[in-house]
């Protein structure tokens, strides 16, 4: 019996290591844009969200003493159809906690909510106006409003990129809001998908798109296409041996950013497939995140000196 206790004990106490501190919704109830105010019941099925009824992100603040100013948005991976919210967000947000970075996990509307009005828009909707939010509290939660980066795995790195290389302003509320920047300050990528093009992920491109979208709609949402120099640095890590989304997206979309002089760091392993994770990593692969603090250090945007 105190063995089962002692184990119960210690899942509880992992279980509370993981929890945000604050919910935030994006949205003032009747002024969510590209609605239809239908109601939209939550469905969360193994830790995926399959549908989103209230947008809004999970904030992880660091302790105050611990706390260096800078901030990142994770957008959660799951090819646009679902949100791997626990794996792709909760667990990335407490490791930036430890380099004292102030993490959100957005959890944005899926294209295929029955409450959208146009499906490819959304989750950028819900990107820009959480950047917005970080932004207006920045001085309440101790946040240097040039240290605000996004963060994103797989299809959540395409939301990542859209929103670091999109200059249209798909947000408006026409509340206070709207006169703070919606652009990221860096880019942490992981595995993404990037282009609509011929190296894309089906499964991303279709849930987002849909099944033949015009060509218009495929090159402004193929990211490659969409970097300036106004683009925001990059760190971006792929798996050589990735069969779900090519490696090439990373290529292409490191070459683009070369292309306009934007710092860029880009790391391919021979392993890790489309499963690069925080730990238990294969081979080279474990060393990813050691080199994204390295590269957070070098580039300014963080950390506590000596954080592991």
């Amino acid at each position: 019996m105190k063995r089962i206790l002692f184990i119960v004990t210690v899942l509880l106490s992992h279980m509370c290591h993981l929890l945000p501190q604050e919910f935030i919704p994006l949205w003032q109830e009747g002024k969510m844009p590209n609605s239809k105010g239908a109601e939209v019941k939550e469905i969360i099925v193994n830790e995926r969200i399959l549908q989103v009824s209230k947008p809004g992100i999970y904030a992880f603040f660091t302790p105050k003493e611990e706390n260096n100013g800078s901030a990142v948005l994770i957008c959660p991976s799951g090819g646009y159809h679902h949100l791997t919210y626990n794996l792709g967000g909760f667990q990335l947000a407490k490791w930036f906690n430890t380099l004292g970075m102030n993490a959100f996990v957005l959890i944005y509307r899926l294209p295929n909510s029955p409450d959208l009005e146009v499906r490819h828009t959304a989750p950028l909707q819900d990107a820009q106006r959480t950047m917005r939010i970080i932004r207006a509290n920045a001085e309440k939660w101790n946040i240097q409003t040039d240290k605000i980066g996004v963060m994103g795995a797989s299809a959540g790195g395409h939301l990542a990129t859209t929103l670091a290389t999109h200059q249209e302003d798909v947000s408006m509320a026409g509340d206070s809001l709207d006169e703070y920047i919606f652009h990221p300050d860096f880019q942490i990528l992981i595995s993404p998908v990037i282009t609509m093009g011929s190296y894309t992920h089906k499964g991303s491109f279709e849930y987002l798109l849909g099944e033949d979208p015009p060509g218009q709609l495929i090159e402004k949402y193929s990211s490659e296409l969409n970097v300036s120099s106004a683009t925001p640095p990059a760190f971006i890590v792929h798996a050589e041996n990735d069969k779900s989304v090519s490696p090439r997206n990373s290529i292409m979309y490191f070459e683009a950013l070369m292309d306009h002089q934007v710092t860029a760091s880009l790391h391919i392993f021979p392993k890790g497939s489309h499963s690069i994770a925080l730990t238990s990593n294969p081979g080279s692969t474990q060393l990813w995140s050691t080199l994204c603090k390295a590269w957070l250090e070098e580039t300014g945007f963080c950390c506590i000196q000596g954080a592991e």
